[in-house]
């Protein structure tokens, strides 16, 4: 079946807030507090997806969704580097989720690659993402996709417990080829 990495739009904030929770719910059992996970909501996060991309709460965020067969199975969003330290021009992976059953289909990496590209594309020399710790199967993933730990460590705090995130960068290419290509 046909990947096709798009645009986000507005008609897509309850799909990629499914994607989003699901994913969570999938991915996080024993890394964030049960009670956090079991209280998310696919209409909060719809309202606050919908903050962000119509109301303009997302600034300069770039929303790409991964669809087959006219289905949002995936989404991804960077922007602006938030880290202090972070070199001038840098953008942040803030969200990369595929449907748990997508999961090693393609979803990911075609997402990943069209970030990149449109990143690169922005004149954005550097992509830095923060990844929970415990989630290894992610850390794979980028570090497949060229990212490298680059020895930043921090935590958040869910329901009162320190859920643990190491940093991860890639340099950019802008390159003509890195031109975008999205359906």
């Amino acid at each position: 079946m046909t990947l096709l990495v798009r645009e986000m739009t507005a008609d897509d904030c309850e799909a990629v807030a499914r994607v989003r929770v699901r994913s969570w719910q999938h991915t996080y059992p024993g890394a964030v507090p049960q009670s956090y996970l079991d209280a998310m909501s696919v209409e909060e996060d719809t309202a606050r997806r919908r903050e962000h991309l119509v109301e303009g709460g997302g600034g300069r965020v770039v929303h790409l969704v991964a669809e087959r067969a006219r289905r949002v199975v995936g989404w991804g969003c960077y922007g602006p580097a938030r880290d202090e330290d972070a070199s001038q021009g840098a953008a942040e992976l803030y969200a990369l989720y595929a449907l748990p059953e997508q999961l090693a289909t393609g979803v990911g990496r075609a997402l990943m690659d069209a970030l990149a590209k449109r990143a690169a594309a922005d004149s954005c020399p550097l992509l830095l993402l923060w990844v929970l710790t415990a989630n290894t199967r992610a850390r794979r993933f980028y570090t497949k996709a060229g990212f490298a730990a680059d020895g930043a460590e921090q935590s958040f705090t869910v329901d009162g417990v320190a859920v643990p995130e190491v940093r991860y960068a890639r340099a950019l290419s802008a390159s003509p080829a890195a031109a975008p290509s999205l359906g």
